[in-house]
């Protein structure tokens, strides 16, 4: 009875000091190399001179005469939402350099514009072997390129947004804008008569906006990741997509080296466990109790049973100790 206080007393002890050395982990994380306040300050006036045309308030009160507005309304960025980007803090000079000197620029300038695998060599070597197999490179290859789906004005990485929720609507409006647009999908498909309804198709999905709002179109219309890895860029087609709710609604739910993932890491690396992710953000089958804690209640429940047996089995021994003595 003793021995298995004692052993209920270690795994608690054993906890504390997990979760008590994994803070110091967390704390001595070397922060992200920063800008100077100066370097930002010469980005930020130098961009702002860009908006002041490239924007609707400088498509409203142009700042210069002779613009042709026409030509404007089609290349205007909103401030707030640049400011909001993973590329908030480069000068528009870093990827629109040659050519856009001159006001108004040269037309030949957007042909000397940096592509995204001048900076992000690696990555996009990686995710050109993906996007070849995806479905989209067989039917759209020569109008679909990196910015397509990833607007540089506006994206941020899933690590930086953290919150599931915001990831979900920023991932999915890429994907909507298109198979839920009749405009947009026309202008990548001209050869479909109509644009399939994708309420239609994803019939067999209970609540179907629901899911939209709650998880990625890529959860289930890309191949399986290892956990850390990056989502895969293979878009695959609509008959190998993942159908089984139980991918996603178990224990070992796949959204955990998902959606969840960046989540999931901090959990591990500050509490030891990453249960709560999935009880926080959504409800899943079989990861609705905490499966530590559930360990615990039982190992309790046992030591309760086990010394509710002792002291019968002591009262039993005692009255026939009793009686030999009489």
């Amino acid at each position: 009875m003793r021995s298995l206080f004692d052993k209920v007393l270690v795994v608690f002890a054993g906890l504390f000091f997990m979760a008590i050395v994994s803070l110091p982990a967390t704390a001595q994380d070397k922060p992200a190399p920063q800008l100077s306040p100066e370097q930002v300050e010469k980005i930020r006036l130098a961009n702002n001179g860009c908006l002041s045309c490239h924007s609707q308030a400088g498509l409203e009160h142009p700042p210069k005469a002779g613009l042709d507005l026409k030509k404007l309304q089609g290349l205007l960025k909103d401030p707030e939402s640049f400011k909001g980007s993973d590329h908030q803090r480069l000068a528009c000079t870093k990827c629109h350099n040659e050519g856009y000197e001159d006001h108004p620029h040269d037309a030949d300038a957007k042909d000397s514009t940096s592509t995204c695998t001048d900076c992000h060599s690696k990555k996009a070597n990686l995710i050109e072997d993906q996007f070849d197999k995806s479905v989209h490179a067989k039917n759209l290859s020569d109008k679909i390129s990196c910015p397509t789906c990833h607007n540089p004005h506006v994206m941020r990485i899933a690590s930086k947004l953290i919150d599931p929720h915001k990831i979900v609507a920023q991932d999915n409006r890429v994907c909507l804008s298109c198979h839920d647009s009749e405009e947009k999908f026309a202008k990548f498909a001209p050869d479909k008569k109509e644009r399939p309804l994708i309420d239609d198709i994803h019939n067999w999905l209970p609540n179907t906006r629901l899911h939209w709002k709650a998880v990625r179109c890529v959860e289930c219309h890309t191949p399986a990741v290892a956990p850390g890895e990056m989502i895969s860029h293979e878009i695959l087609n609509k008959d190998k997509a993942e159908k089984k709710c139980l991918s996603c609604h178990s224990a070992d739910s796949s959204l955990k080296t998902r959606l969840y993932r960046h989540l999931v890491k901090d959990e591990q690396q500050r509490l030891g466990f990453t249960n709560s992710v999935i009880l926080s953000n959504t409800y899943v089958l079989g990861a609705t109790r905490n499966p530590l804690l559930d360990t615990l209640i039982m190992m309790a429940f046992a030591a309760i049973l086990v010394g509710l047996l002792a002291h019968g089995l002591g009262r039993i021994i005692a009255r026939i100790l009793q009686k030999r003595k009489k």
